[in-house]
């Protein structure tokens, strides 16, 4: 817990510390994703895919032998397709404007543990490390969401045929099975984030980046997820507050007020300043597991040193005793 707090309070006093370029070119960049995954959030169950989407899903898990009565089933159904549809309409987003704003941060925080006060736009360099790397961790989330589908209906069937599937035990396998799939999907996410960053700081992006992420947080899971509480719960109310006061407000005005676009602007600005800042987060955290990582393979380094020198003495020792003898 000291760990996450010492992460927290040094990327919350590097963003307040250069808080005008912060605020300017990254937060600008993360605008046109953040306005549209807001946007897509709340006309997605409005709209006429929707429900094709959710009829689709629904017949393929029926199909794979989900209980339909489960509500572990009812809840992936319509999370899944409103995941699916967002996916669709965000990705251009995600891939171009989401990505260039955390390689300016990146770029920023790579040799000095301060944001340059005149940056270049050399950080335009680092968006080819961090597509592919992108594009490396969609297929792993997709790897993730599949395996957990995968264990699930495994699990699911294999009760079903001891005759177990009635409502007080399904109702404690589907909890075990959302918690599962939970951690699963959140150490993907946890990953996923801290490769980016590596592809970022390394200026070398794919898989590699991912297998570098998951050595480095080893033993540092705990710290990872605690990170991303914080911000997932500052999206989360973002998110919230734009329903409330724009989604809300725009059905039931007769016709649009330039007022409540202002405050939808404003909202979605604010959402691009947490993106920011939890790429800022992200940074942190990655060099904190380079350091922990250096110090200790010199530790193991060292180890190893003693082991040789020690075996070196007693080998020395053995021989000086055989030729006394």
């Amino acid at each position: 817990m000291g760990k996450t707090c010492k992460i927290i309070r040094k990327s919350i006093f590097l963003f307040l510390k250069n808080y005008q370029y912060c605020t300017s070119t990254p937060t600008l960049l993360a605008f046109p994703f953040a306005a549209s995954y807001l946007l897509t959030q709340s006309l997605i169950t409005s709209s006429d895919v929707f429900p094709l989407v959710h009829a689709r899903l629904r017949s393929l898990f029926l199909a794979a032998g989900f209980p339909i009565s489960s509500e572990l089933f009812a809840i992936l159904n319509i999370k899944l397709s409103q995941t699916i549809l967002t996916f669709i309409f965000v990705s251009p987003f995600a891939f171009s404007f989401l990505l260039l704003s955390k390689a300016s941060i990146i770029k920023s925080l790579n040799h000095h543990n301060k944001l340059s006060e005149h940056p270049s736009f050399s950080w335009i360099l680092l968006f080819n490390p961090l597509f592919i790397t992108q594009l490396c961790n969609s297929l792993l989330i997709l790897a993730a969401n599949a395996t957990c589908f995968f264990f699930l209906v495994i699990f699911f069937n294999f009760f079903d045929v001891l005759g177990l599937l009635a409502p007080k035990p399904l109702l404690l396998l589907s909890a075990t099975g959302a918690i599962i799939y939970s951690i699963i999907l959140a150490n993907a996410y946890i990953i996923s984030n801290l490769a980016l960053v590596s592809s970022g700081m390394e200026k070398n992006g794919g898989f590699i980046s991912i297998l570098k992420a998951c050595v480095m947080i080893q033993g540092r899971t705990a710290t990872a997820l605690s990170l991303a509480v914080p911000i997932n719960l500052g999206l989360a109310a973002t998110e919230a507050l734009f329903q409330y006061r724009i989604v809300r407000a725009y059905n039931r005005a007769i016709a649009p007020n330039s007022a409540v676009l202002v405050e939808g602007v404003f909202i979605a600005y604010l959402y691009a300043v947490l993106l920011v800042l939890d790429t800022v987060v992200g940074c942190v955290f990655w060099k904190s597991c380079k350091t922990d990582y250096q110090i200790y393979q010199e530790e193991m380094y060292f180890h190893q040193i003693e082991i040789q020198e020690r075996d070196g003495m007693s080998f020395a020792k053995t021989k000086a005793l055989d030729m006394i003898a």
